[in-house]
């Protein structure tokens, strides 16, 4: 991570919040998202709705029943809160305004121990728009809406998905599974 992004994510925790910080490992040679080389991380968009449930959503290759927070890659060189507004309306096509920066998780890799990834959870509030996504590229299939406190059990299915590889995540599903299941419990406990 750069001196740049450190930076950004210090005002960020001034101005919204000190962040649940979360350290997780994640097994060597696992893919999707970590090995892309376009991205240092990702932001975790948490919308709430005005009925106060949160967005999920499922992609047309996901295993059955997976539906999650929506992520989106922040490139090298561009702005966190830059990323978060950009992924949020291209994957909602809603506008939102930040309210709490929620979490902070660092990925290690099983065997060198260093971090190889970040995860940035932000709670934003529906401000308008239509939902929908805006880029057909996410492939993303139906969206859903959560109670707060239902993310802990959608953490636990995400975690019980079966292991078979993937050529849509160059990976196996269970890895992918257990990895987005880390920032569903963070974000319930920063919510609870």
């Amino acid at each position: 991570m750069t001196e740049e992004a450190r930076r950004e994510l210090s005002a960020l925790a001034e101005r919204y919040g000190t962040p649940r910080l979360v350290s997780a490992r994640i097994r060597d040679g696992f893919f999707d998202p970590i090995k892309r080389p376009d991205r240092f991380g990702e932001v975790c968009m948490v919308v709430r709705r005005p009925n106060g449930t949160v967005l999920l959503t499922t992609k047309d290759f996901y295993p059955g029943g997976a539906f999650r927070l929506p992520t989106g890659g922040i490139a090298h060189g561009e702005g966190i809160l830059d990323a978060l507004l950009r992924e949020t309306h291209e994957e909602t096509g809603l506008t939102a305004e930040v309210r709490r920066f929620l979490a902070w998780i660092d990925y290690e890799g099983s065997g060198e121990g260093r971090v190889v990834f970040h995860t940035f959870a932000f709670l934003l509030e529906e401000t308008g728009g239509t939902l929908g996504s805006l880029d057909p590229h996410e492939r993303i299939a139906a969206y859903r809406e959560a109670a707060p406190e239902e993310l802990v059990g959608i953490a636990d299915h995400l975690d019980s998905i079966a292991s078979e590889l993937s050529p849509d995540i160059e990976g196996d599903w269970a890895d992918w599974g257990r990895f987005r299941a880390v920032v569903h419990r963070a974000v319930a406990e920063a919510l609870a």
